[in-house]
């Protein structure tokens, strides 16, 4: 649950359409308003932009039934649901029919808008196009977070006051494991913040859980969030850590099973290779 603190008030602003179909399918809604609100601050705006196939809902009842159970959802986490109606298009040339839903726009207009009533804001989303919202909103005092996925545009990383990859927010996407999130024997995702080439070994950095010290990254640093784990090359499935490695580009999921050297730090096994960042 978000901490009430009116001395802090933050907008968060969910790009659905664009996370859903960039890696971010099943996010758990409730898990992001916990995380934007993790250092104290009081949720002022919930915006969700989603998109609505009108045609599909009329001709698929299940489609139509399980687009409204969601919207629903979102609300009794007290989203507001700003919904784009999906319009069919033919192409000139081909005859091929194709459907839009850009929120871009609403979205950005809302952002700004609002951004002068608001301390911080949190998007969701990977789209390039809100580069110059995040700076506008910067403009006018507001301090930008951005979380993404897959195909997130390098210059929005940048643009952002601090990014965040929804992979490594504990619980943000679920994992197959029912341990907690950072136990042994959890699935969890991290970045490889050591590797050495000649003795083919590193470690594995993670975020333990939700809090909001994530910018202290030292973890002998009591208020750390992050854990480490213990790799080996032969730990990884179907991929070859030589010369690419280490990186905070390279999002990996991996187990975390029981300690086996001196440090007493878990080991990081079954590691694969969920997605790459822009540098």
């Amino acid at each position: 649950m978000c901490a009430q603190d009116n001395s802090l008030k933050i907008g968060v602003y969910v790009d659905s359409a664009y996370v859903y179909k960039n890696g971010g399918r099943g996010m758990q809604y409730n898990i992001l308003r916990e995380f934007a609100c993790r250092d104290g601050a009081q949720s002022i705006r919930l915006n969700a932009y989603v998109s609505f196939d009108a045609d599909r809902a009329y001709e698929d009842a299940s489609f139509g039934g399980g687009a409204k159970k969601f919207h629903s959802f979102l609300r009794d986490l007290g989203y507001k649901v700003i919904i784009k109606e999906v319009k069919w298009f033919v192409d000139d040339e081909t005859g091929q029919r194709f459907g839009k839903a850009n929120a871009d726009m609403d979205l950005a207009v809302d952002l700004l808008i609002q951004s002068e009533s608001l301390d911080k804001i949190l998007l969701v989303s990977g789209d390039g196009d809100f580069v110059k919202v995040v700076n506008a909103a910067q403009n006018q005092g507001c301090r930008v977070e951005v979380i993404g996925f897959d195909n997130v545009s390098g210059q929005l990383k940048e643009a952002a006051d601090q990014y965040f990859s929804g992979y490594i927010i504990p619980d943000l996407l679920p994992s197959e494991s029912e341990i907690l999130w950072g136990q042994i024997g959890s699935i969890v995702r991290g970045t490889c913040n050591y590797y050495n080439k000649e003795k083919s070994f590193g470690y594995l950095r993670f975020l333990k859980e939700i809090s909001p010290y994530a910018w202290i990254t030292d973890i002998q640093n009591p208020k750390c969030p992050y854990g480490s784990a213990y790799f080996r090359n032969s730990h990884f499935i179907n991929f070859n850590p030589v010369d690419l490695l280490p990186s905070y580009n390279h999002i990996f999921e991996f187990e975390l099973t029981l300690a086996q050297r001196d440090n007493h730090l878990p080991v990081a096994d079954h590691i694969r290779l969920v997605t790459v960042m822009p540098y």
